[in-house]
């Protein structure tokens, strides 16, 4: 089909242009031109510009083509060679926390217990008493020897805030001695399934809980105002639109879609939102009738995030055999896997998503086998079981994911950070199979790719440096970490566009640059196609395009 018939047929298709009005060529909101357009779409050349009508894109071809759209009232934007990308669509990440995070205290750089210590006490200076102080997103792994911390390190600089700070990875976080006294948690307090409390050799507390065991500190901790999470959202999505990213799928949305709805409302959500509700909570949306992925572009609803264990970090993954340096723990199932199974099979049955928390080799495969009951108990469909991070995988696992057509939602990131410590935990046999990405495609499974932010950077181009190079952040592995498990640049940005769009159900008008498709891309100062893959790290985002519109532009 020529081009000028491809454009007419689009605006017809979207009702932009009467029939009375064939006669005058359709004009462009916007054209992008003196561009490199990488479309995504399987196969297709490198294009030149790319022009926009209403929200959508009209056409992907040279400059010549775009030119007749080009009216008086056309933003017409001159990339000056520079690489034009599908937006990113971060497949996993906690939206909120992640603007809660931009003001709290960052500790995920403190390199030393000192230093841990004294970031805490200049940050409580600032608040006035009584304000918790939450965030932080510490790692232990920093410091030699990497002892947890205890409340005794923080107690006397924060004697008039009680504190409750997380690990990196959100499975495990510290509270000072006034937090526990607040939550009435003594050396007689009762552990929980899922959960642990750690104790020193007398059997008191030291301020660190894991897992299911935070609930004792997170019940007394009130929660944000509406304006508190209006803010943090609007922090958020302006974090995002500069980091272009155009998408998000929030596992951790809750009732807080409300907060996003008011965002739109106002004009202000620059970020397209699949808000996830708990697993464990199935029930509510079941009584509603909602099924997956319901709503509008901008804003739904209908996907379930469940736990099977914990994380790697806070030796709480769920492994066959026991940890390499706690040779008597394989870690902890989470609290809902005894209901995972009926869970599991009920939200099903109501058509909602269900994406599942697993990153220990056991945890991946129990949730694998769930999976596959409930595909035979109800027949087959297009339900995208989702395994969110699919960390560790026995090599058997792997060509399930394929088989089963279970979409690995994975965060490339944690490669190069995990990379620096996990072989303390872990034995050859068991890294074989971590972050498997090569391996994963190669069996016909779907990557999609996110940041699991806060826990990681929310930045998509250190996960595209992570997945290409897998060049630990120590810089230990200069020729990466499991360096077979590489993909390409080609195939790690088709992780972070379409196969994050394939993963909510989005594919057919996200997630690729083509005709009728929306208009969400980002220009990217450097070429990440053709530069040194070491490099990727430091290119940035010159210009964010989402629904049409110009949100974000680099100073």
């Amino acid at each position: 089909m020529k081009t000028t018939a491809r454009v007419l047929f689009f605006a017809l298709f979207t009702g932009m242009f009467s029939f009375g009005a064939l006669a005058q060529a359709p004009v462009a909101d916007l054209v992008v031109t003196n561009a490199v357009v990488r479309s995504m779409e399987p196969n297709a050349a490198v294009a030149q510009s790319i022009a926009v009508i209403g929200n959508k894109i009209a056409l992907v071809g040279t400059n010549a083509q775009t030119k007749p759209l080009i009216g008086p009232r056309t933003r017409v934007i001159d990339a000056g060679g520079k690489l034009v990308i599908p937006g990113f669509n971060d497949s996993h990440v906690h939206f909120l926390e992640t603007g809660q995070q931009l003001s709290s205290v960052e500790l995920r750089d403190a390199q030393t217990p000192e230093e841990f210590t004294r970031r805490i006490g200049e940050f409580a200076k600032k608040l006035p008493k009584g304000r918790w102080i939450l965030g932080g997103k510490w790692d232990h792994e920093n410091w030699s020897p990497n002892d947890l911390p205890t409340a005794a390190m923080i107690d006397a600089a924060t004697p008039d805030h009680p504190v409750f700070i997380d690990r990196l990875d959100g499975h495990m976080a510290l509270a000072n001695s006034l937090a526990m006294r607040m939550a009435k948690v003594t050396r007689d307090t009762p552990e929980v399934d899922g959960g642990e409390i750690v104790r020193d050799t007398a059997g008191n507390p030291t301020g660190v809980f894991r897992d299911a065991a935070m609930s004792y500190i997170n019940k007394v901790i009130p929660s944000p105002s509406w304006d508190e999470r209006i803010d943090a959202a609007r922090a958020a999505t302006e974090h995002a639109a500069s980091l272009g990213v155009t998408s998000i799928q929030d596992m951790s949305a809750g009732i807080d879609v409300g907060v996003y709805q008011e965002l739109l409302r106002r004009g202000e959500l620059k970020t397209r939102v699949y808000g996830c509700t708990p697993l464990s909570d199935y029930s509510r949306w079941v009584s509603t009738g909602v099924r997956y992925a319901f709503g509008s572009p901008m804003l739904r609803v209908g996907c379930l995030k469940g736990y099977s264990d914990g994380s790697l970090g806070s030796t709480t993954a769920w492994f066959f055999q026991a940890y390499l340096d706690a040779p008597n723990s394989v870690g902890l199932a989470s609290d809902e896997m005894p209901k995972m199974s009926e869970m599991v099979l009920n939200a099903d049955k109501a058509g909602l998503q269900i994406n599942v928390h697993a990153i220990g080799d056991r945890a991946n495969a129990e949730v694998l086998d769930i999976f596959a009951k409930t595909a035979q108990a109800h027949g087959e469909r297009d339900r995208r079981f989702r395994i969110e991070h699919a960390q560790h995988l026995r090599q058997e696992d792997i060509k399930r994911f394929g088989s089963q057509k279970v979409v690995a939602s994975m965060q490339p990131f944690h490669v190069i950070d995990d990379g620096r410590w996990a072989w303390k935990r872990l034995d050859a046999p068991r890294i074989a199979g971590t972050y498997a990405f090569r391996t994963l495609l190669d069996a016909g499974g779907v990557l999609a790719f996110g940041s699991d932010s806060p826990v990681a950077p929310l930045n998509p181009l250190l996960g595209v440096y992570g997945s290409v190079t897998r060049r630990t952040l120590d810089d230990k592995n200069p020729n990466g970490w499991v360096p077979e498990q590489k993909i390409s640049v080609e195939e790690t940005v088709r992780a972070f566009t379409w196969g994050s769009a394939y993963a909510e159900f989005q594919d057919d008008v996200k997630g690729t640059l083509a005709v009728g498709k929306l208009a969400d891309f980002v220009i990217l100062s450097d070429d990440i196609f053709t530069i040194d893959p070491n490099r990727i790290r430091d290119v940035t985002v010159l210009k964010t395009i989402v629904d049409g519109r110009v949100v974000y532009e680099a100073k």
